[in-house]
């Protein structure tokens, strides 16, 4: 059974940092691309970025150069570093592997990241 388990949601205050990671399980890693997504109550789900299998990334417009996605192909674990965070971007974060020959792609259960002072 594929499994995404992201991790290190927290609160921090507004300028600062953290690193989420979704580590996969039950999956050739390397042929998935790996996304992350976020929510925020009463929000629909947003893309927030992609990473392919070759490495190329892809971010949403209000990343303004903020956040990067990476991946670490021999952990089968994806990254977002998330700098200078803004009250906006509070949100369930969660993790998708897609590829094109699946007809859904897999979520992670999602990590909590609150900004506030």
């Amino acid at each position: 059974q594929v499994q995404l388990v992201e991790s290190g949601g927290d609160l921090v205050q507004p300028g600062g940092s953290l690193r989420l990671s979704c580590a996969a399980s039950q999956l050739t890693f390397i042929t998935y691309a790996m996304s992350w997504y976020r929510q925020a109550p009463g929000k629909q789900r947003e893309w927030v970025a992609t990473i392919t299998t070759s490495g190329t990334t892809n971010y949403a417009g209000f990343v303004k150069g903020r956040f990067t996605i990476s991946r670490d192909n021999a952990k089968n674990t994806v990254y977002l570093q998330m700098n200078s965070l803004i009250p906006e971007d509070a949100a369930v974060y969660y993790c998708n592997a897609a590829r094109r020959d699946t007809k859904y792609p897999y979520w992670g259960q999602g990590t909590q990241v609150a900004v506030s002072s």
